[in-house]
Formats: structure tokens, sequence, C-alpha cells
């Protein structure tokens, strides 16, 4: 699972998803539901992209986010402080 710290290392590790399941970028676009635009800039590293619509890209991919090194409450625990 690679280690992602920037937009462009995102962008990397999509566009190598992308070419390793034999996608253009317009095919990606249309499986997702966004521009080809859109994919050229998340390729590309551009840092201002809509978090909602890199998810929706990472999902047409097949791919997920996982988040490690954080502290998080489980979610029994947030529900008690809240009462």
């Amino acid at each position: 699972m690679p280690i992602i710290r920037s937009t462009q290392q995102l962008g990397q590790v999509l566009r190598a998803a992308r070419k390793q399941l034999s996608l253009t970028q317009s095919q990606l676009a249309l499986a997702a539901g966004v521009g080809v635009r859109f994919i050229v800039d998340l390729e590309a590293g551009k840092p201002t992209l809509r978090l909602e619509t890199v998810l929706r890209v990472i999902d047409a991919l097949g791919g997920e986010i996982n988040l490690s090194g954080l502290t998080v409450a489980t979610e029994e625990s947030s529900d008690d402080s809240r009462t």
C-alpha cells in the first residue's frame, strides 16, 4: 500500500492504477461521473480539487482510503461524550 503525503503522490498513484486497469482518462471520467479535465488535474496533483469528487474517482478505480497513525475515538465512546 503506497504512502501518500502530497497531491502529486496521490495523482501518480491514481494514474498508475488507471493504467493498470487499462482505462483511458475519458473512460475513468465516465465511470466516476466527472469530467476528463478533473482526471487530468487530479493526476497532475492539483491541490485544490474537491475531496468528495476525488473519493468518487478512487471508488471508480476500486480503491479506498485507509488512514493510519491517527488516534481516533471509537464510535461508541464518541456517542457517550455527546450525552
